[in-house]
């Protein structure tokens, strides 16, 4: 989708009008784009040779990636979901095995509770994890816009893996996004049609 905001529109403007765009999808144009999104999200070389992937439980109408995270652990693949901890200012990822046991967490989704899994905090293991981020909207330099949080700017500086951002077509800016010296970009974008690596230059 080209924004129809220009390039001085603000991080509020643009996450509010994204947020009416995710709205007005009907729940079955959701299913079928999100079921195409995670197809060649399966595809993606990257992601199929990845040791640990680093998911999240979608909440507020992000992309559905539960089917590919069950198919993920039945695989005997390493999967990790974030918690909010720290005054719920950052993400800790944790290492899971069954998706039995997830409690609500501070913005509604499902997350492990502390004695559930263990942390990954093995730097090496992180480098070679592909985390997949979620966002109302990105650019095709791979800045995102998510609910104003920051909990994932907050974990991605310190992360050396793939940043891997999933997103529908419709909520793909044709303008830069405006960003600040905390956004991270993403490396990867994948959405219903294309998987396409991001340039800053």
């Amino acid at each position: 989708m080209a924004s129809s905001y220009g390039e001085d529109a603000s991080k509020s403007a643009l996450r509010d009008g994204y947020l009416a765009v995710q709205h007005g999808m009907t729940p079955s144009h959701k299913r079928r784009v999100d079921a195409d999104i995670l197809r060649h999200l399966s595809s993606f070389q990257a992601y199929r040779s990845a040791p640990l992937i680093l998911a999240y439980y979608p909440c507020r109408g992000e992309i559905d990636v539960m089917p590919i995270i069950k198919r993920t652990l039945a695989d005997g693949r390493r999967v990790a979901l974030p918690r909010h901890v720290g005054g719920e200012s950052s993400l800790e990822f944790r290492v899971i095995s069954t998706l039995d046991g997830l409690v609500a967490g501070a913005c509604g989704a499902l997350e492990p509770p502390a004695w559930l899994g263990e942390p990954v905090v093995d730097v090496g293991e992180l480098r070679d994890a592909v985390c997949l981020v979620p966002g109302l909207v990105f650019d095709a330099r791979g800045y995102r816009i998510g609910y104003g949080a920051g909990y994932y700017d907050n974990f991605l500086v310190g992360f050396g893996g793939l940043k891997l951002g999933l997103v529908r077509a419709l909520q793909i800016s044709g303008n830069p996004l405006p960003i600040d010296g905390h956004d991270i970009a993403v490396d990867v974008l994948v959405s219903e049609s294309a998987i396409w690596r991001c340039h800053r230059d």
